[in-house]
């Protein structure tokens, strides 16, 4: 039997393991990047991140084994997105993955070649995106909420619908939301057909949500529309919470503020959007260029009621409403 010396055996291991490290390290250098960058903080923005996770993982990108995946979140700070963006950029990811209008301004300004997928975005065309859905003709693609703002229009008749004695509206915008004008303009047109009065109530950042609901309450509102607004999404249990307090019936964009005790929302599901994102960072990463990929929209909008909600606001919903809703919670 050989006898070997304690040192060598040591010497031995040490450079086994810094050789193992070592590939290891290069194999995970070769991998694909994906960067994420999300608008919000991860706590309230984190269950799209998951689908993502599992969509890709389903087409055989597995975070740490097949493909690498960095995250960034903004925690709601517009001013934070170019520094995170910047970051992402050192990191030589392959592909940028943005989650609404904020974060895509943001990635495009940062860079024409790497390609950017918008998971979501409230009207690409409209905020210069993109070319056309058909041939988005940049480096962006993806998927958008809308191709115009006409859906607001129809929130705003299912709202008087619940509430028909809500003769006058505030509407929720975010001036730094560079849709929310047009919406605004189709909801001023669409109000004048429905006998309604609308009252445009803007925060910009959430220190302003509570001057906002002052505003109302000062101007007498019967009834809120929140727009579709990535900070709103992120302070929706703040949003939600306000307007409860002031006993006034909300239509909201997405399911998540129904989730945390809103009234009623009409618009496309996130996680579906972010689970088709995921298909379309695929394509790219077989390599698919960006410039051919048309840019999806919202297949099927969904009409989300809550029942307790409403009877603690003290509403009928009426039952051909309820027929129509895709989820009612009791």
């Amino acid at each position: 039997m050989v006898c070997v010396p304690r040192r060598h055996f040591l010497l031995v291991f040490v450079a086994l393991t810094a050789a193992s490290l070592d590939a290891a390290a290069q194999q995970s250098s070769k991998l694909p990047r994906v960067g994420y960058l999300a608008f919000n903080k991860e706590a309230t923005g984190g269950h799209i991140l998951i689908a993502f996770r599992q969509t890709m993982q389903e087409l055989g990108w597995v975070d740490g084994q097949s493909i690498i995946i960095e995250t960034r979140f903004a925690d709601g700070e517009v001013r934070r997105l170019p520094t995170l963006v910047d970051d992402l950029i050192r990191l030589k990811v392959d592909v940028i993955v943005v989650g609404s209008s904020a974060t895509t301004r943001a990635a495009k300004s940062a860079t024409t070649t790497i390609p950017i997928v918008m998971l979501a975005s409230a009207d690409a065309v409209g905020e210069g995106f993109v070319d056309s859905l058909a041939r988005p003709g940049q480096n962006v693609t993806g998927l958008t909420l809308l191709a115009g703002p006409e859906i607001a229009s129809k929130q705003l008749e299912l709202l008087r619908e619940i509430a028909p004695a809500a003769k006058r509206v505030a509407v929720l915008i975010n001036p730094l939301n560079g849709s929310h004008a047009a919406f605004a303009a189709e909801l001023t047109t669409a109000a004048h057909g429905l006998g309604t009065q609308l009252q445009l109530v803007e925060a910009g950042a959430p220190r302003q949500i509570d001057d906002a609901f002052a505003a109302m309450a000062k101007q007498r509102a019967m009834a809120i529309l929140a727009l579709s607004d990535a900070m709103f999404l992120g302070e929706r249990r703040r949003i939600v919470d306000l307007a409860r307090r002031g006993e006034l019936p909300a239509m909201y964009s997405q399911r998540e503020f129904i989730d945390a005790g809103g009234l009623v929302s009409y618009g496309p599901s996130l996680i579906d959007m972010s689970r088709r994102g995921a298909r379309q960072v695929d394509k790219i990463l077989r390599g698919a260029d960006p410039k051919g990929i048309p840019v999806e929209q919202p297949t099927k909008f969904d009409l989300v009621i809550n029942l307790k909600t409403a009877r603690d606001l003290g509403l009928t919903i009426p039952r051909s409403l309820l027929a129509r809703a895709d989820d009612v919670k009791r």
